[in-house]
């Protein structure tokens, strides 16, 4: 079997001396949807979320379920002020923010079913 040479460092806790190990990834910040599945996978599914983490590919993982949760809401969103229209802002907003409300539980619902407790 051909080891490869690697400079590994080591740090004494203790009475052991632990590997220094970081993990190579870009650190794009995560957004309501990103964080909302780690900690889903993190609590749930907590084998899925180690195997994910150690491979290096749970950020990657929590940025397309990120991105793709916001386009879904996007989507969602216009679909369904095409098919309920909002009553006019400026002639009764509380009927506005109130109508808009709805329509964002109804989206979020549907985010949180099909991308992050799937």
């Amino acid at each position: 079997m051909k080891m490869m040479n690697r400079n590994v460092t080591y740090s004494t806790v203790g009475d052991y001396q632990l590997p220094n190990l970081t993990l190579n990834q870009p650190q794009k910040p995560l957004g309501r949807y990103g964080r909302m599945r780690r900690m889903y996978l993190m609590e749930n599914r907590p084998v899925l979320y180690n195997s994910m983490l150690l491979t290096g590919k749970l950020h990657p993982h929590l940025l397309e379920v990120e991105q793709a949760a916001e386009n879904q809401k996007q989507q969602m969103m216009t679909e369904l002020l095409k098919q309920n229209p909002a009553p006019d802002k400026a002639k009764n907003q509380l009927m506005w923010v109130q109508h808009m409300n709805s329509l964002k539980a109804q989206v979020e619902e549907v985010i949180l079913m099909e991308l992050i407790y799937n």
